[in-house]
Protein backbone atom coordinates (compact mmCIF):
# COMPACT_ATOMS: atom_id res chain seq x y z
CA UNK A 1 0.00 0.00 0.00
CA UNK A 2 1.38 3.74 -0.69
CA UNK A 3 0.71 6.09 2.22
CA UNK A 4 -2.05 8.11 2.02
CA UNK A 5 -2.00 11.66 2.23
CA UNK A 6 -1.99 13.73 5.88
CA UNK A 7 -5.32 14.20 5.87
CA UNK A 8 -6.47 10.44 4.64
CA UNK A 9 -8.79 8.40 6.61
CA UNK A 10 -8.90 4.61 6.29
CA UNK A 11 -10.82 4.31 3.98
CA UNK A 12 -8.84 6.73 1.45
CA UNK A 13 -5.93 4.41 1.47
CA UNK A 14 -4.77 3.53 -2.36
CA UNK A 15 -3.76 -0.02 -3.43
CA UNK A 16 -0.50 -1.02 -4.46
CA UNK A 17 1.60 -3.65 -5.70
CA UNK A 18 2.98 -6.03 -3.00
CA UNK A 19 6.70 -4.56 -1.86
CA UNK A 20 8.97 -7.45 -0.81
CA UNK A 21 10.53 -6.65 3.08
CA UNK A 22 12.50 -9.79 3.61
CA UNK A 23 14.69 -9.79 6.98
CA UNK A 24 17.88 -10.32 6.27
CA UNK A 25 20.18 -9.43 8.99
CA UNK A 26 19.68 -9.20 12.77
CA UNK A 27 22.42 -7.05 15.27
CA UNK A 28 23.46 -8.94 17.86
CA UNK A 29 24.96 -6.99 21.00
CA UNK A 30 28.13 -8.36 22.52
CA UNK A 31 30.89 -7.61 24.63
CA UNK A 32 33.29 -9.87 23.18
CA UNK A 33 33.33 -10.33 19.41
CA UNK A 34 36.25 -13.47 19.32
CA UNK A 35 33.93 -15.26 22.06
CA UNK A 36 31.38 -14.15 20.37
CA UNK A 37 32.88 -15.47 17.12
CA UNK A 38 33.94 -18.97 18.80
CA UNK A 39 30.35 -19.76 20.29
CA UNK A 40 28.69 -19.38 16.69
CA UNK A 41 31.43 -21.31 14.86
CA UNK A 42 30.82 -24.15 17.37
CA UNK A 43 27.52 -24.45 16.37
CA UNK A 44 28.80 -24.88 12.77
CA UNK A 45 26.61 -22.15 12.17
CA UNK A 46 28.34 -20.67 8.34
CA UNK A 47 30.89 -17.99 8.59
CA UNK A 48 29.65 -15.26 5.88
CA UNK A 49 32.10 -12.07 6.93
CA UNK A 50 34.73 -11.53 9.41
CA UNK A 51 36.21 -8.15 8.12
CA UNK A 52 38.50 -5.51 9.98
CA UNK A 53 38.61 -2.27 9.16
CA UNK A 54 40.47 1.07 11.31
CA UNK A 55 39.30 -0.07 14.62
CA UNK A 56 35.81 -1.12 13.58
CA UNK A 57 35.38 -5.18 13.00
CA UNK A 58 31.99 -7.16 12.01
CA UNK A 59 31.20 -10.80 11.96
CA UNK A 60 28.36 -12.40 9.96
CA UNK A 61 26.65 -15.72 10.62
CA UNK A 62 23.94 -17.52 8.86
CA UNK A 63 22.37 -20.50 10.98
CA UNK A 64 21.71 -23.72 8.76
CA UNK A 65 18.94 -23.08 6.25
CA UNK A 66 18.28 -19.83 6.93
CA UNK A 67 17.56 -16.64 5.34
CA UNK A 68 18.43 -14.14 7.71
CA UNK A 69 22.15 -13.72 9.33
CA UNK A 70 23.43 -12.31 12.24
CA UNK A 71 26.07 -9.27 12.80
CA UNK A 72 27.84 -8.54 15.60
CA UNK A 73 31.08 -6.55 15.82
CA UNK A 74 33.07 -3.60 17.26
CA UNK A 75 30.73 -0.42 16.94
CA UNK A 76 28.00 -2.80 15.61
CA UNK A 77 24.96 -1.78 17.97
CA UNK A 78 24.43 0.66 20.69
CA UNK A 79 22.65 -1.53 22.63
CA UNK A 80 23.87 -3.44 25.77
CA UNK A 81 25.66 -6.54 25.37
CA UNK A 82 23.51 -9.46 25.69
CA UNK A 83 20.01 -7.45 26.20
CA UNK A 84 18.54 -9.16 22.76
CA UNK A 85 15.94 -11.41 24.64
CA UNK A 86 13.78 -13.50 22.20
CA UNK A 87 15.68 -14.38 18.34
CA UNK A 88 13.26 -17.25 17.62
CA UNK A 89 14.52 -20.27 15.60
CA UNK A 90 12.44 -22.22 14.00
CA UNK A 91 13.45 -26.20 13.93
CA UNK A 92 11.48 -29.30 12.66
CA UNK A 93 12.21 -31.30 15.60
CA UNK A 94 12.78 -29.75 18.64
CA UNK A 95 14.14 -32.45 20.38
CA UNK A 96 16.71 -33.13 17.46
CA UNK A 97 17.68 -29.23 18.15
CA UNK A 98 17.86 -29.55 21.60
CA UNK A 99 20.50 -32.48 21.21
CA UNK A 100 22.60 -30.93 19.14
CA UNK A 101 23.02 -27.99 20.91
CA UNK A 102 23.63 -29.92 24.27
CA UNK A 103 26.18 -32.05 22.26
CA UNK A 104 28.10 -28.45 21.23
CA UNK A 105 28.23 -27.41 25.00
CA UNK A 106 25.49 -24.95 24.58
CA UNK A 107 23.49 -25.46 27.83
CA UNK A 108 19.56 -25.46 26.82
CA UNK A 109 15.93 -25.15 28.83
CA UNK A 110 14.06 -28.15 29.02
CA UNK A 111 10.94 -28.34 26.19
CA UNK A 112 8.44 -26.26 27.78
CA UNK A 113 4.42 -25.26 26.29
CA UNK A 114 2.16 -22.77 26.87
CA UNK A 115 0.74 -23.48 30.51
CA UNK A 116 -2.75 -22.36 29.76
CA UNK A 117 -3.37 -24.30 27.03
CA UNK A 118 -4.49 -21.67 24.85
CA UNK A 119 -3.94 -21.66 20.89
CA UNK A 120 -0.72 -23.20 19.89
CA UNK A 121 1.98 -20.46 19.15
CA UNK A 122 0.60 -18.23 22.00
CA UNK A 123 4.45 -17.53 22.33
CA UNK A 124 4.29 -17.13 26.30
CA UNK A 125 8.03 -17.68 27.04
CA UNK A 126 8.20 -15.85 30.52
CA UNK A 127 8.42 -17.33 33.86
CA UNK A 128 5.04 -18.69 35.06
CA UNK A 129 3.04 -18.69 32.09
CA UNK A 130 5.05 -21.39 30.60
CA UNK A 131 4.54 -25.54 31.26
CA UNK A 132 7.26 -28.41 31.25
CA UNK A 133 7.50 -30.71 28.57
CA UNK A 134 6.05 -30.89 24.88
CA UNK A 135 2.77 -29.46 23.75
CA UNK A 136 0.35 -32.31 24.96
CA UNK A 137 -1.18 -32.48 22.08
CA UNK A 138 2.03 -32.07 20.09
CA UNK A 139 0.64 -28.90 17.91
CA UNK A 140 3.25 -27.11 15.49
CA UNK A 141 3.84 -23.35 17.14
CA UNK A 142 3.42 -24.71 20.38
CA UNK A 143 6.74 -26.57 22.09
CA UNK A 144 9.48 -24.42 22.59
CA UNK A 145 12.85 -24.38 24.58
CA UNK A 146 15.95 -21.89 25.15
CA UNK A 147 19.22 -20.85 24.94
CA UNK A 148 21.73 -17.87 25.84
CA UNK A 149 24.71 -17.47 23.46
CA UNK A 150 28.21 -16.63 24.98
CA UNK A 151 27.16 -12.80 25.55
CA UNK A 152 23.85 -13.22 26.73
CA UNK A 153 21.27 -13.14 24.07
CA UNK A 154 18.41 -15.09 24.53
CA UNK A 155 17.29 -17.57 21.76
CA UNK A 156 14.24 -19.32 21.28
CA UNK A 157 13.48 -22.75 19.66
CA UNK A 158 9.81 -23.56 18.43
CA UNK A 159 8.98 -26.41 17.03
CA UNK A 160 7.27 -25.98 13.68
CA UNK A 161 5.92 -29.34 12.25
CA UNK A 162 3.01 -28.32 9.86
CA UNK A 163 2.79 -24.68 8.61
CA UNK A 164 0.53 -22.12 8.79
CA UNK A 165 -0.94 -21.69 5.15
CA UNK A 166 0.86 -19.24 3.09
CA UNK A 167 3.23 -18.95 5.14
Amino acid sequence: MTAPPESAGPSDVVEAPSIPFRLEVVVLPVADVDRAKAFYTSLDWRLDADVSREGYRLIQFTPPDSAASIIFGTHASAADPGSLDGLLLVVDNIDRARMDLVSRGVEVSGVFHEASGGRAGGFHVDEGAVASGHDPDRRSYASYATFRDSEGNRWILQEVTDRVPGR
